[in-house]
């Protein structure tokens, strides 16, 4: 079952009242968005975006969600399709959901031998993992594992990339494993982070585009705002976080804003202990003015 992250936070930063609406950008397994319409009813409503199909199947509908599957990218357009206004707070979760880990089979986790496709949305895009490693160059690969996952051996794991698939097409996620382990050191492989949470998660961010898309995203969302609307922002690792930090920080010195957590807000060790996914979420909000 999905945990939402920081829920209590999120309510209080959002601070969600009677007859508003609100846009769950990342709406996942639906546990922020619930909790928010709680708070809003009996008229309020929540417009729940999520890029991948099977996501937006799999939540059950509630009086007062719309939801809708699409790209937050296109905030803008989503907005303008559904008529949706007076809009008193927007929420980002950047979080990978625990369905995608866990249940669909699409080679977002390095402990289960699954394909390599890290697509959340599958109907229309054409880029995956697979394609990634199989075809791009060793320079290519570097960059983004440098960039996206800020790994420490980057090109010592592009080159044994390059160097296996001459041997086969990499099509599996235990196969790329096995190739992480062999390029870095015995130590590596003994720390908490595994050795391979860092090329996962920049190949993953490569394949969906997902800082572009997040940077699209903040700025739609801040200009759907009403005056004294909030922006609450979830990230997971510090490539997401110093983009919200950075952006906050620039609409706070135009005026535009107020920075609301002077610190990111980061989960209490009960909800960590319940939740160790949560360990790496920080918040951050803002109040347009």
């Amino acid at each position: 079952m999905h945990v939402p992250v920081l829920q209590k936070e999120v309510i209080k930063y959002l601070d969600p009242k009677t007859n508003e609406n609100f846009i769950d950008c990342t709406i996942g397994g639906g546990g922020h968005a619930l909790a928010i319409l709680e708070k809003i009813e009996p008229n309020g409503k929540v417009l729940g975006v999520d890029w991948d199909e099977e996501i937006i199947r799999r939540l059950k509908i509630k009086n007062n969600l719309i939801l809708v599957c699409d790209n937050f990218a296109d905030l803008k357009k989503i907005i303008k399709k559904y008529n949706f206004e007076n809009i008193s707070g927007v929420l980002f979760d950047l979080g990978i959901c625990s369905w995608h880990l866990e249940e669909s089979g699409r080679g977002f986790s390095f402990l289960r031998k699954e394909p390599l496709d890290m697509r959340y949305d599958i109907q229309n895009a054409k880029l995956t993992a697979e394609k990634i490693v199989n075809e791009w160059s060793e320079d290519a690969l570097e960059r983004i594992l440098k960039e996206y996952g800020e790994e420490r051996y980057a090109r010592r794991i592009a080159g044994k990339i390059i160097e296996a698939r001459k041997l086969r097409p990499i099509k599996t996620t235990f196969r790329l494993v096995e190739i992480i382990k062999g390029a870095t050191p015995d130590w590596y492989h003994r720390q908490r982070l595994h050795c391979a949470t860092r090329t996962f998660q920049a190949l993953r961010i490569a394949v969906n585009d997902e800082l572009n898309n997040f940077k699209k995203g903040l700025n739609q969302a801040l200009e759907a705002l009403e005056p004294h609307g909030k922006l609450v922002i979830i990230s997971f690792h510090s490539l997401e976080d110093r983009i919200a930090k950075n952006f906050f920080k620039n609409q706070a010195e135009r005026g535009l804003v107020k920075i609301l957590t002077k610190k990111p807000i980061t989960p209490e060790i009960e909800e960590i202990k319940i939740n160790p996914r949560s360990r790496s979420a920080k918040l951050r909000a803002c109040l347009k003015f």
